[in-house]
């Protein structure tokens, strides 16, 4: 007799906690039938690969990657595009995971949460090549032989993205402490656990497990603790999820009601005893009303700050006028803006303070007429120029209600930046206003070209011109991609080495 049998199965007993069944339920249940949804999707998932490859230009990126023991090529694994890794799909979550979030250049949703619900392509992407190259080998037969195809990937995104998206749009986890990656490991884990052809039952034990799971403290996102880790934590949540998900694949199970247990459950721990708040069911409003960084490589909150500082360098350029004539700024913003990236006298340290302080992005603008993911480095000439500082210590942050307001209104969901620029003569340009940054869905169909531009200038380091255009004719075709096997398509990006 196995040791303490006789012990009630007490979480048998007891119903589940109705926001994970409701979450549960959604997975299972839904049908996507959004073809805004979808199409937005297939921008998402080009730009978030894209996003990835470029990281790999990067060698802090590139040095968390690949298997724990060198050498080592899983049977039928995950690959991790623009590498020759062959990892299994817990590994292969955390290596796609951190390339896609590395620069910051993904897409993003601001609600009372912030975050990048992209960053669960880490999870999803990882599973369905493995689960499709598993089930073509005939060594197991996952999730009934299910072959995904890129269709498939897509579908399980939008329902990531809406489980994230949902959960941030009424909670703030960041004013509890909380780094916004406990989201990234809710939605991957849910969706992931339908993948690997678990049942609601089990996603519902799968996802109590995601939330009792040790949670990231914020405090690598933010002054005196800004670092590298923020560059990471997505891929280790994306990591996470898999784990868990293979873990009740094998027998565990969950802890029914792991968010209202007073004393020891989630709410009480972690979440100030208040329950989470619903704005709406799910469905695919997430991914319809998602932002796409499309401009620069610079957290979201200051898109249209730069944006902003880009159109009055022409002003500025046409006066015959530079830089070293602007004598201060003034920023009229929201309040997440100042919140988050407000950091005008605070030393920038490191990569990570740098693309985390709208006066530093901004000054970049104004000195170099550009914004680039190397102009955060510590070698580099925006990191080292006395002017670019200057700049940076003249700006000033100012809440404007209405801005703030604008930016929780659901039907407008914009983050305004307002930039004066006063010049040491006197003179007091018009104010710069930029409401909606170019990803956002206002500006939709402005951005789709330069999506596909931007996803087109990631990939071009790693492939022949021939290669780039098969590929980017491939995610110009919605017919032929939809239905392509995904481990298929995985190795359109298969290198035998890192760039």
């Amino acid at each position: 007799m196995a040791p303490h049998s006789n012990l009630p199965d007490v979480a048998a007993k007891q119903d589940y906690d109705y926001e994970i069944k409701d979450t549960a339920q959604y997975v299972h249940n839904y049908k996507v039938d959004s073809e805004l949804a979808l199409d937005t999707a297939r921008f998402v998932f080009l730009d978030t690969l894209g996003c990835g490859l470029k990281a790999l230009e990067f060698p802090q990126c590139k040095s968390l990657l690949g298997p724990v023991v060198p050498g080592t090529q899983v049977p039928n694994g995950s690959r991790v595009p623009g590498t020759p890794y062959v990892l299994d799909p817990v590994l292969g979550a955390f290596n796609i995971g951190a390339m896609i979030r590395w620069l910051d250049f993904n897409d993003c949703w601001l609600a009372a949460e912030w975050g990048h619900p992209s960053d669960n392509l880490g999870a999803i992407l990882s599973v369905a090549d493995y689960v499709n190259r598993t089930n073509k080998s005939g060594s197991q037969q996952i999730n009934g032989g299910k072959i995904f195809t890129v269709k498939d990937v897509l579908e399980a995104m939008i329902m990531a993205h809406e489980i994230q998206g949902c959960l941030a749009l009424e909670n703030s986890f960041n004013k509890v402490g909380l780094d916004h990656v406990v989201l990234v490991k809710v939605a991957s884990t849910a969706v992931v656990a339908k993948m690997f052809g678990l049942d609601e039952a089990q996603t519902r034990d799968a996802i109590s497990q995601a939330w009792v799971d040790g949670q990231s403290l914020r405090t690598y996102r933010h002054t005196p603790n800004a670092m590298s880790r923020k560059s990471w934590a997505a891929g280790d949540a994306c990591e996470r999820a898999v784990n868990l998900v293979l873990k009740v694949q094998r027998g565990e199970k969950g802890i029914p009601t792991v968010l209202t247990t007073p004393v020891w459950g989630f709410y009480d721990v972690n979440f100030g005893t208040q329950k989470f708040r619903f704005q709406r069911p799910y469905g695919s409003y997430v991914m319809e009303n998602v932002l796409f960084k499309v401009s620069y490589p610079a957290e979201f909150h200051s898109q249209t700050a730069i944006e902003a500082a880009q159109r009055l360098n022409k002003k500025i350029k046409a006066m015959g006028k530079t830089a070293e004539d602007i004598e201060e700024i003034t920023n009229r913003t929201h309040e997440a803006c100042i919140r988050i990236i407000d950091k005008q006298f605070k030393p920038m340290e490191n990569y990570a303070d740098r693309d985390h302080c709208v006066q530093y992005m901004c000054s970049v603008m104004f000195c170099y007429d550009r914004l680039e993911a190397t102009d955060y480095n510590d070698d580099s000439e925006a990191a080292n120029s006395p002017l670019v500082e200057r700049i940076r210590q003249s700006m000033k942050c100012v809440e404007d209600p209405q801005f703030t307001a604008d930016y929780h209104d659901p039907e407008k969901r914009t983050i305004s930046n307002a930039l004066t620029v006063k010049l040491k003569d006197g003179t007091v340009l018009e104010e710069e206003v930029v409401e909606a940054p170019l990803g956002h869905r206002l500006r939709r169909e402005e951005a789709k070209p330069e999506i596909l531009a931007k996803y087109k200038r990631h990939i071009e380091p790693h492939f022949s011109a021939e290669h780039v255009k098969k590929l980017v004719d491939l995610g110009n075709d919605p017919a032929s991609l939809y239905k392509m096997p995904v481990h298929e398509y995985v190795d359109m990006y298969v290198k035998e080495k890192i760039l």
